[in-house]
């Protein structure tokens, strides 16, 4: 049976119906209840955790699935991945970096707050996500102990640190009307979005008790092409899409001078390398046992509009 007819006929709509209800379960858990002091702050940040598309959890669990990691242990680490995110989109908003005011269709933290409150609710999220993986919650699986949720907790600070997502953020800064190589553009993007996307499987697998070395490979390789994949993509709907279908304003990437896919290859052969790398994710996977729910993600991602 091929990638995408395997992938067809696994029930994503109600795997990702269960992944969700879970994340949002372990969500609620993490952040601090309404009306806790401060509640202003935690109002804040359960406002910038809400929503999103939630793919980077989703890919811990699908991960997970392919590896044998404990349920409790993805769900830990899919919500400290995505409070990483949520911190990482706040502060990207921020006037001083991409000044956006929307986000998720939404107004951005520092629209409806203010910057110094965005500041903080980016600082407590992040340190919220590593208070999570290192704090086991009552009934959680004893199999994720102390040694894997250290070894989490060190894969996801060096994926969100100077080597990863805020080194890849402070390149694209430097990047803005500047016109790169391709491979530069490459290097700034595999930090920036890939090394956070590549921490979801890193993470499972340093949750797995045993996980098969071969299967951690064929998932790290599928990611890595993921990860740039999904950045064209980001980078060809800001330049094609509306505000409205990207909950973002559309085209400030362009208006900013930043480097983008688009910008340097045009458009066709943005959009062709872009299939190239998904399908390159996709065909590494193909005789991976296990893996039904990443192939059927990576379908599903390749066809997103927003």
């Amino acid at each position: 049976m091929s990638a995408g007819a395997a992938s067809a006929a696994f029930d994503l709509a109600a795997w990702r119906t269960d992944c969700l209800q879970r994340l949002d379960d372990r969500m609620t858990a993490a952040l601090p209840p309404d009306g806790t002091l401060p509640a202003r702050l935690h109002e804040a940040m359960r406002y910038a955790a809400d929503g999103g598309k939630r793919l980077r959890a989703m890919l811990v669990h699908a991960c997970g699935e392919a590896l044998g990691t404990p349920p409790d242990a993805r769900d830990a680490c899919a919500v400290a991945i995505e409070l990483v995110h949520a911190y990482s989109l706040v502060h990207d908003d921020l006037p001083c970096m991409d000044d956006d005011a929307l986000r998720r269709g939404q107004p951005t933290v520092h629209r409806a707050w203010d910057e110094a409150t965005a500041v903080l609710v980016g600082d407590a999220l992040q340190t919220l996500a590593f208070e999570h993986l290192a704090h086991p919650l009552d009934g959680d699986d004893p199999a994720f102990d102390a040694a894997a949720r250290l070894a989490c907790v060190r894969l996801l600070a060096q994926a969100a640190g100077s080597r990863g997502m805020c080194g890849g953020q402070i390149m694209d800064l430097e990047a803005e009307s500047r016109r790169l190589e391709i491979a530069e553009l490459e290097s700034l993007h595999v930090h920036k979005t890939g090394e956070l996307i590549l921490a979801c499987g890193r993470m499972a697998a340093a949750a797995a008790d045993d996980a098969d070395p071969a299967r951690c490979r064929a998932i790290e390789h599928a990611l890595k092409h993921l990860g740039l994949a999904f950045q064209i993509q980001d980078d060809l709907l800001d330049n094609d899409s509306s505000t409205e279908t990207l909950g973002k304003t559309s085209g400030k990437d362009r208006i900013a001078g930043k480097a983008t896919f688009p910008g340097l290859l045009g458009v066709p052969e943005a959009r062709s390398r872009m299939r190239e790398l998904f399908a390159e994710a996709r065909d590494t996977l193909a005789a991976t046992d296990g893996a039904e729910a990443l192939r059927a993600l990576i379908d599903t991602i390749e066809t997103r509009r927003a």
